[in-house]
């Protein structure tokens, strides 16, 4: 009865269109009222207790960095150097727009973010191109997943936190997979754009013109040098790495690049603040969920049904993908990492499976809910920008959609995708 009231007061919550991380507190504290077995304390604890955490004071600032680099002129900069490198491709600006979501991916962290700062962009420049409005809708927010796949990732470092993982090591083992992720869009990007006829610029390619948009935007592609070189090095923990993201981002937006005023700040400390508290609250709501499943033995029971159903390791794990896609076009990524990950993580590594290497999995997983309703993130601020409607976009961004799934069965089965380049790093 106690799994009943806990999953049960929360559907009920998210039926009545309750915020996922009141939702989840409320959840917590109607099962704390009916067991009576727990003080009503535990869950003010957990919230506190929670988000007391040195490695998790990297999402705020990654946060914040995503936001000063969205405004501060990066994009177009980023935009024009993909579109000297794919531009006169068959479907040359959609290639354009993937290939900048990846990059701006490796600054932000964060999945809306990328389709918010590239979207506002894209969206309408593609449409005077002659791109279907909804084609060019869905490609920018399916582009956008990527945000939290490439490092720095805030889902990854939340995994690295409940996990007991290195978020250095995650931030290294999603390199390869994003860049998988980005080729299969990349690839329906072509197929699609063939099909419509919708051709690149006329001029091509130069290296001069490369060369020139590279210079532009060296100041953004050094970033992930910087972040990953830092890390990697030991100059700094990825927190600090955070940080050293908002200075250098402040400095760019204000003085390399000047698309940035002192006038700015308030505005973008103020929508940062927003975000961060709602990532937090979130953050804290689930951890409380999560810990009182693990007091009523939930993970135990799950992990005993699952293992029941078969000892096949492929069969295994694809129930457990076919779990995580559920769950995340329900639940945001950061709680759904929070409450999964003590249930799932001990059965992934009794079936053998690297726990970076499943944080990725878990990571790509959760990434595609961004685009599938109705939570889809990524939709919803795509809509807001092009004014299409969620069902359009919904159904514009099937192709997307199966790619990403593509791209997530190879990462799964090919543990050398995520492994291969933390074997360098050590």
């Amino acid at each position: 009865m106690t799994t009943i009231v806990l999953f049960g007061t929360f559907a009920l919550f998210l039926l009545l269109s309750v915020p996922i991380g009141i939702a989840l507190g409320l959840s917590t504290l109607a099962t704390i009222f009916y067991t009576g077995a727990i003080p009503v304390q535990f869950l003010m604890k957990e919230l506190v207790t929670s988000v007391d955490s040195f490695p998790l004071m990297a999402v705020p600032f990654f946060i914040l960095a995503g936001e000063i680099m969205g405004k501060g002129g990066i994009s177009e900069r980023l935009f024009n150097f993909a579109n000297a490198l794919v531009g006169n491709k068959t479907g040359g600006f959609a290639m354009a727009t993937i290939v900048t979501c990846m990059f701006f991916a490796a600054i932000s962290g964060s999945g809306p973010a990328t389709v918010a700062a590239i979207g506002g962009i894209m969206i309408p420049a593609m449409v005077r191109q002659g791109y279907d409005k909804k084609f060019a809708t869905a490609t920018v927010a399916a582009a956008g997943s990527i945000g939290v796949i490439i490092p720095p990732s805030i889902p990854m470092v939340i995994y690295g936190v409940v996990g007991g993982a290195s978020i250095g090591d995650m931030f290294i083992a999603g390199i390869i997979p994003g860049f998988i992720v980005g080729a299969a869009l990349l690839a329906w990007a072509y197929i699609y754009s063939r099909q419509q006829g919708y051709k690149g610029l006329a001029e091509k390619t130069s290296l001069a013109n490369i060369g020139k948009t590279f210079w532009e935007a060296k100041w953004a592609l050094v970033i992930p040098v910087i972040i990953l070189g830092g890390i990697y090095g030991g100059i700094f923990t990825p927190t600090e790495a955070a940080v050293i993201a908002v200075v250098y981002g402040m400095v760019a937006g204000l003085f390399l690049y000047g698309e940035l005023s002192i006038k700015d700040m308030p505005k973008i400390f103020a929508d940062s603040a927003l975000t961060t508290a709602t990532v937090l609250i979130i953050v804290g709501s689930a951890t409380a969920f999560g810990r009182l499943l693990t007091i009523e033995q939930i993970p135990t029971q799950v992990a005993n049904f699952m293992l029941s159903i078969s000892e096949n390791e492929i069969i295994l794990i694809l129930l457990i993908t076919l779990l995580l896609l559920i769950v995340g076009c329900f639940m945001d990524t950061l709680a759904a990492i929070i409450i999964l990950t003590p249930i799932l993580l001990p059965i992934a590594v009794n079936l053998g499976y690297d726990p970076i290497h499943f944080g990725i999995i878990m990571v790509v997983n959760l990434a595609i809910g961004f685009i599938t309703p109705p939570l889809g993130v990524n939709l919803f601020v795509g809509s807001g920008i092009s004014g299409l409607s969620i069902e359009q976009l919904s159904r514009a961004i099937i192709p997307y959609f199966f790619a990403m799934i593509f791209s997530l069965l190879m990462i799964t089965f090919i543990p050398e995708l995520s492994l291969w380049l933390i074997s360098f790093a050590e």
